[in-house]
């Protein structure tokens, strides 16, 4: 239980950018850390939902509770995921050789591509939380990154890694397989559970599932491999597709 406890508080402290009274770091625990990505999800949704539920409640203007929910996700992870949304646009956008965009990937400089596009996910979030009509149920907002940490999860479990990436070597080690049934199975859950309560919302799941495996395609053949940054650029594309659902519905 103990190493449990330690692998879940490591997995907050990595992923979530509220302080987490723990801050040791166990090796033995490392394996285990990623099986509380849905865990992490669960929190920063409710969250999410919570400053849904309460701007409709107090009347927040659209346009002010459109920017907080916009700025949100990328405010709680201390804008882990969208850091690497950038650098992955940078260099498959750069349409190089392979050496080349993973030269790229680890350069600290932000490019041209980064700036663009990452500008165009913003206004995306923005516009689309705007549209939202009363009756979206905020919960969806809770759904959404459960479903997406999952597929993280799962995808960095079953994919090869990239050479220079930190998930590759050490990191994997002890890491089983049998995660992936874990992820499979809170994954299966969650989609059932947003049809049964959500009702067509449950599709938010859904296109968070698409969006993250095609943008995680995209990347994983430009680039020869799975990174914790890859990751994060399937990630925040994924979201956004859930928001549209919960948006545009």
């Amino acid at each position: 239980m103990k190493r449990l406890f330690r692998a879940c508080m490591m997995c907050f402290s990595m992923f979530c950018a509220i302080p987490c009274p723990y801050r040791g770091w166990d090796e033995e625990a490392r394996p285990i850390m990623t099986l509380f990505l849905p865990l992490v999800g669960a929190f920063i949704g409710l969250i999410w939902t919570l400053i849904a539920y309460l701007a409709r409640l107090v009347g927040v203007p659209v346009m002010a509770a459109a920017a907080a929910l916009c700025a949100y996700p990328y405010l709680i992870t201390g804008g882990m995921h969208m850091d690497g949304y950038l650098d992955v646009t940078d260099a498959v956008m750069s349409w190089r050789d392979v050496e080349e965009r993973r030269r790229i990937l680890k350069d600290p400089n932000v490019g041209s591509f980064a700036v663009i596009f990452g500008g165009l996910v913003l206004i995306a979030g923005f516009a689309l939380f705007a549209s939202a009509g009363e009756d979206a149920p905020v919960f969806t907002l809770t759904l959404i990154p459960v479903v997406s940490r999952c597929m993280a999860g799962l995808c960095v479990t079953l994919l090869r890694p990239l050479t220079t990436s930190e998930y590759s070597g050490a990191y994997r080690k002890g890491v089983k397989k049998s995660h992936v049934a874990v992820f499979a199975v809170i994954t299966a859950l969650s989609c059932g559970a947003g049809f049964v309560f959500l009702g067509k919302y449950g599709f938010a799941a859904v296109a968070v599932i698409a969006g993250y495996l095609w943008n995680l395609q995209k990347a994983f053949r430009s680039l020869g491999g799975m990174s914790g940054d890859i990751s994060g650029y399937a990630l925040t594309f994924g979201e956004l597709c859930g928001i549209a659902v919960y948006a545009l519905l």
